[in-house]
């Protein structure tokens, strides 16, 4: 797992910084091209590259823990200061944070493994780097801040800029966080549900300033409990969850490996404090591997992973254990197997007649019906690609509802006003155009020029 995500932060610093300086057309089409001056490699969102970075430095510490050759260890310090170099070109203030607790925790167990060694008189030999080499990364992390823009030749948005004035106006996290805490206060018992925050955000009406784009997480992962599930249910699982890392004692562990995986959840849990990685499946996987790691079990050596129990029973419990992870997985392959097809045939909706395979480039929609998976997104296509008519309008019409709680974006909003016009839900309607004048100024003034 270290090597794998060193690999991957490595690759993904040299595509960011590839696309920092407008290089990436000369991958095409297997680099995305952000434009001059971003970077955020293959996963389309700064904070995200910044947190696999941030992982990728940790699997090189673990690394370099492990291994004795002197040349090896100085790969690895060279390997880092890319990393550091690709977090600079990132400008994510979560990938700096993540960077500064990283660094700090590393050269304060750097210090504390060589304040022992002096103590016992071994022998000096040591995993860590120092802690001034480790600290170094920190004014390596600022000085590329500042030259990395000088050699654009242009004006690009630098990280000095960013920690000066902050978040554009009216769309920083604590507008955002203000509003969820009125849906919260609105409904805090048992939240508006799974899946219901962009809907819940779309229909209030805030009395102070209101976040103006659609709203489907909280950007906080026990804010976003909370609105979505209650209050109740978000201190259970947030306190629970802390209740078993007090009972692990992370601070008192001395096994690089399970360090590295406090460190791994360490940097994942920051950046879902400010968004929400766990969405998204790398993170997730990291995640769960990282929990396994950690879960309560027999320990061997503390350079070894760790292994499943054998008690006397032996190989029969092995092999048994054996059977249902085989059983397992394959359900999980198969389930996998599942979604990789339903979602190949739902998306031919959303590509060119031209691009969709050859059974469904005609009459394509009536071809999507029955998925488990994806019904939102079948509804979703249907609603947006039919025009309503006085023929439609009560269908269409609760189609809208309900497609509005998947998706509030102003075409669903439409279609849902003027379906409710036309079957007769004139009430309804005009309460739905003032929610959206009120989200979606812009879009409702279009919409009103358009209907004149």
């Amino acid at each position: 797992m270290a090597f794998g995500l060193l690999i991957a932060g490595l690759i993904s610093a040299a595509i960011g910084l590839l696309q920092y300086y407008d290089l990436a057309e000369l991958f095409a089409p297997w680099i995305t091209e952000p434009g001059i001056g971003q970077a955020y490699g293959s996963l389309r969102q700064r904070n995200q590259f910044a947190t696999l970075l941030s992982m990728a430095l940790i699997a090189a510490l673990w690394l370099h823990a492990g291994c004795r050759g002197v040349w090896r260890r100085r790969l690895l310090m060279g390997a880092s200061g890319l990393l550091t170099v690709g977090l600079a070109a990132s400008v994510s203030r979560t990938g700096l944070l993540q960077l500064l607790l990283v660094v700090g925790l590393a050269a304060f167990m750097a210090h504390r493994e060589r304040r022992a060694a002096r103590t016992a008189g071994g022998d000096s030999t040591f995993r860590l780097p120092s802690s001034l080499a480790l600290l170094a990364l920190i004014p390596l992390y600022f000085a590329a801040s500042w030259l990395l823009p000088l050699l654009v030749g242009g004006e690009v948005q630098e990280m000095f800029g960013r920690l000066r004035q902050g978040a554009v106006a009216g769309q920083g996290r604590l507008d955002l966080w203000s509003n969820v805490l009125t849906l919260i206060a609105q409904r805090p018992w048992l939240g508006w549900g799974w899946g219901e925050l962009s809907y819940a955000h779309y229909s209030t009406l805030y009395a102070g300033p209101r976040f103006p784009v659609i709203l489907d997480n909280a950007h906080n992962l026990p804010l976003h409990l909370a609105v979505e599930l209650g209050i109740p249910a978000a201190l259970l699982i947030c306190g629970g969850f802390v209740w078993m890392v007090i009972a692990a004692r992370p601070w008192a562990e001395r096994s690089p490996t399970r360090l590295m995986a406090w460190g791994l959840l360490g940097v994942i849990l920051l950046h879902s404090l400010l968004e929400y990685p766990l969405w998204y499946g790398p993170f997730q996987l990291v995640f769960g591997v990282c929990l396994g790691m950690l879960w309560p079990q027999t320990h061997g050596s503390s350079n070894e992973l760790p292994q499943f129990p054998v008690r006397k029973r032996g190989l029969a419990a092995l092999g048994g254990t054996r059977k249902w992870l085989t059983l397992a997985a394959v359900t999980l392959l198969s389930c996998l197997g599942y979604a990789a097809w339903d979602y190949t045939r739902i998306s031919q909706i959303y590509l060119p007649r031209s691009e969709r395979l050859s059974g469904y480039q005609d009459d394509t929609l009536a071809k999507l019906q029955g998925s488990w998976l994806f019904a939102n997104q079948v509804r979703f296509a249907e609603l947006t690609l039919t025009d309503v008519t006085p023929a439609n309008a009560e269908r269409m019409y609760e189609m809208a509802r309900s497609t509005v709680h998947f998706s509030p974006e102003p075409r669903v909003i439409i279609k849902l006003i003027e379906s409710a016009q036309l079957s007769g839900h004139s009430r309804e309607a005009q309460a739905e155009i003032e929610r959206f004048r009120v989200a979606f100024p812009a879009a409702y003034e279009r919409w009103l020029e358009g209907s004149r």
